[in-house]
């Protein structure tokens, strides 16, 4: 079963899809199996991560904005090389097995869509695979 979800962004942020992904996974009926959520853009990302502290998300973008600054060089005519990069390094993206018919994540775990070039209608994908 494939869901397809829909969210507006800002210019950078990280937003917690774990609800949504969690409501795919009980519409489908599958008990056990895998959830594989994918982003189908080049600029955002999908990555799993801590939920509990909203530092965390605010500290991996300053990370990420640090090791992938904006630099003078780059040639992309958008003028959006960073996010591509940023989006590269994390990923488009998760896998996620279901037990119980539940996304079996950490305890502290959320899924994260990543947007690093937004404001952006954007769209994700969630593909449920029974066993």
């Amino acid at each position: 079963m494939l869901f397809r979800l829909n969210l507006d962004t800002e210019r950078r942020e990280f937003r917690d899809i774990t609800p949504t992904v969690r409501d795919a996974v009980s519409k489908s009926g599958v008990s056990a199996g895998i959830c594989l959520i994918y982003c189908p853009h080049t600029t955002a990302g999908i990555t799993i991560n801590e939920n509990a502290d909203p530092d965390v998300p605010r500290d991996m973008l300053l990370g990420l904005e640090l090791a992938y600054p904006d630099r003078p060089e780059f040639r992309h005519a958008e003028g959006n090389s960073t996010a591509h990069l940023r989006a590269g390094a994390l990923g488009a993206s998760a896998s996620i097995p279901i037990e119980k018919g539940a996304l079996t994540l950490g305890t502290w775990q959320g899924i994260w869509f990543c947007e690093f070039d937004g404001p952006r209608r954007r769209h994700f994908l969630v593909k449920i695979l029974a066993d």
